[in-house]
């Protein structure tokens, strides 16, 4: 068994504003998507000069960037692939995650200096996959969430050393094997896997008779309700030493289509407990409250720990809504503090004068402010910001500019 290493944190990003955050909130990697080509076509992914800029922001800031090509292609879909991997050589991210063998095989034609990841799509379940996809040249495979750690321990041993393995630690678990689901594309002509899934896993069902049309009689897994594909949400923030003695190289975060508040969260979290781990096993178990605390402060759905401790049962469903629980409200990122200490932000959803907020810092420690002032960027006040995306002046009690920076988020307490 190879000596640990500390593995990796990648963090999910669906816009330019949003790896921003993850790189300033503790991200060691971020997996952007193209406008075509990976598997979010409902996030707001980036456009090449996003890209270009978003991967030189991040090598700045000594984070690495990979872009995610996962797709299963059909025909149509590979000259148009060509050319867009022609582009990624010219921007020069750390890897092209790819699940499709004719995907890897043009990868390896037009930009052989880029590294490959295999996606989970490609259903990596044992040692011989990572051993064929190696010998093609990939130099790290996502594993499927069907793996259990004991299986990932194995795994391990198996393959050589300097083979990385990548797990998911945190966010939505699929119904379907690894994400291939057929769901969508039956139900509602969208393709899970080509990016376009309307999630039918979240969905409420009801049986109707063919002899009886309109008349709906419920359908149950059990008498808890009736969503019966809906799944808890993984979150191993409890389980740190676990993933690291597994020898896993790569912690990564879903969720390509969530906000920024989401990923710094996350982020900032995660990263925590790593270090903490690492520095002391004593130090990450006296943290752990905090851990499970700022946690429950993003947006899921209750948590579960997947597959890693043995097969789900039903305790990892939910059965009586498809609605997340959400703690704390994403109010916008920093922008600038003038010399007044007002801080400017593009306001994502409405807070109040009289509200008390939280500005979450880069490190641990959070500062809560009453909101004093509201004003536009005009400089009329209002007692409000009602209206998403408007740019806005906010002036808190007690707050000075030395203890707010760009890229700083604020939250609702």
């Amino acid at each position: 068994m190879r000596d640990k290493r500390k593995p990796e944190l990648l963090v999910p990003a669906g816009s330019l504003e949003v790896l921003k955050t993850a790189v300033c909130y503790g991200a060691d990697a971020v997996y952007i998507g193209g406008e075509s080509f990976s598997l979010r076509a409902k996030a707001r992914n980036f456009t090449p000069d996003e890209m270009a800029a978003g991967i030189e922001y991040a090598h700045e800031h000594g984070v690495k960037v990979y872009v995610t090509a996962n797709i299963f292609a059909h025909d149509h879909d590979l000259d148009p692939i060509r050319e867009y991997f022609a582009q990624l050589a010219q921007m020069h991210p750390d890897a092209i995650l790819i699940a499709d063998p004719g995907v890897f095989t043009i990868e390896r034609e037009v930009c052989p200096g880029i590294p490959v990841h295999i996606s989970t799509q490609a259903n990596n379940t044992n040692y011989m996959t990572y051993m064929f996809w190696k010998k093609l040249g990939a130099e790290r495979i996502v594993c499927a969430r069907e793996l259990s750690l004991e299986e990932i321990r194995i795994l391990r041993r198996k393959i050589p050393s300097d083979m990385e393995i990548e797990c998911f630690i945190h966010g939505a678990m699929c119904i379907s094997y690894s994400g291939r689901c057929l769901l969508s594309a039956y139900m509602a002509g969208r393709d899970a896997n080509r990016g376009e899934c309307t999630h039918p896993c979240r969905w409420k069902y009801a049986v109707m008779e063919e002899e009886r049309p309109g008349e709906y009689m419920p359908l149950e897994e059990t008498d808890r309700g009736t969503f019966i594909f809906n799944s808890k949400d993984l979150c191993m923030i409890e389980h740190i030493p676990e993933l690291v003695d597994a020898g896993i190289d790569s912690f990564k975060i879903e969720g390509r289509m969530k906000t920024a508040l989401y990923v710094a969260t996350v982020a900032r979290t995660y990263r925590n407990a790593i270090d903490d781990y690492l520095r002391s096993p004593d130090l990450y178990r006296q943290n752990l409250e905090w851990y499970r605390s700022e946690i429950g402060k993003c947006t899921y759905r209750q948590f579960t720990t997947g597959f890693y401790f043995g097969r789900p049962d039903a305790n990892t469903q939910i059965y009586d809504n498809s609605t997340y629980v959400v703690e704390s409200v994403f109010l916008g990122i920093v922008e600038e503090v003038t010399e007044d200490g007002r801080i400017r932000l593009t306001q994502k959803n409405k807070f109040c004068v009289g509200d008390t907020i939280e500005i979450m810092k880069q490190g641990r420690e959070d500062i809560r402010a009453g909101v004093v002032r509201i004003e536009s960027e005009d400089g009329v006040s209002q007692q409000s910001a009602p209206h998403a995306c408007q740019v806005i002046y906010v002036t808190l009690a007690g707050i000075d500019g030395s203890c707010v920076s760009p890229g700083d988020v604020l939250r609702t307490v």
